[in-house]
């Protein structure tokens, strides 16, 4: 159920049995060849298609996150971690007030990770309320499906590129990149981190079959989906 798709009349009567909402978080910033928008449409693909056949409503992909390091490449947009906290934190008590009760946010970005605690946080402070923080791309069982098909798989390789995140006309290298050193690159200043990773993947294939990607895919949405049917009253 896509809240992009639902009128408040229609929600309201979802309320009278459903407290379960679920909330993708995404980010913009650069993905080498890849959407700038490929954090968000991940996330929000597979928490929409996880949720589909149970009814639980999916809200829109919350499209900014954190990620400071990447600010020295065209189209990055990052959040300080005080106003991405406040963000969550209104989100949830804007859901809570009407109702929702059991809440998912289903994160496609690392950099996103200080909402977990956020989420915790929050939970603390709200009895009667839970919150739990899902990332889809290496939760268990879809991590082990990554690392199945190729264990150098990072930011902006290969394991990102879905026939949703390609761009026509974007044509990636065929070869492997070598892996950057990513601890080097955290103590850069994002122009000197686009002047080291250049087109910005972290090393690996920037491209595998479509096959290999599709059964990636489904483990992460069955994956996601039990989740959403385990959340707790």
């Amino acid at each position: 159920m896509k809240i992009t798709e639902t009128n408040w009349p229609q929600l309201d009567a979802v309320l009278a049995h459903e407290t379960r909402a679920i909330i993708p978080l995404g980010c913009t910033e650069q993905h080498a060849f890849l959407s700038l928008a490929t954090d968000s449409i991940l996330a929000e693909r597979v928490a929409t298609q996880a949720a589909e056949p149970l009814g639980v409503p999916v809200f829109p992909v919350l499209p900014y996150g954190i990620t400071p390091y990447f600010l020295g490449y065209p189209g990055t947009v990052s959040l300080r971690v005080e106003t991405y906290a406040r963000l969550l934190c209104d989100i949830l008590d804007s859901l809570s007030r009407q109702g929702f009760r059991r809440f998912l946010f289903v994160n496609g970005h690392g950099g996103n990770q200080p909402g977990q605690v956020v989420a915790a946080e929050w939970q603390a402070a709200n009895p009667g309320c839970t919150v739990q923080f899902h990332n889809w791309w290496n939760a268990p069982r879809t991590w082990e499906a990554v690392q199945a098909v190729d264990s150098v798989a990072s930011h902006a390789s290969w394991m990102e590129n879905f026939p949703w995140t390609r761009l026509a006309g974007a044509t990636p290298p065929t070869s492997a990149k070598p892996p950057v050193d990513i601890g080097r690159m955290r103590a850069m200043t994002p122009e000197r981190t686009r002047d080291y990773l250049g087109d910005g993947n972290f090393g690996g294939l920037y491209q595998r079959s479509d096959n290999e990607m599709l059964a990636i895919w489904s483990v992460a949405v069955e994956e996601t989906r039990a989740i959403i049917e385990g959340l707790l009253d």
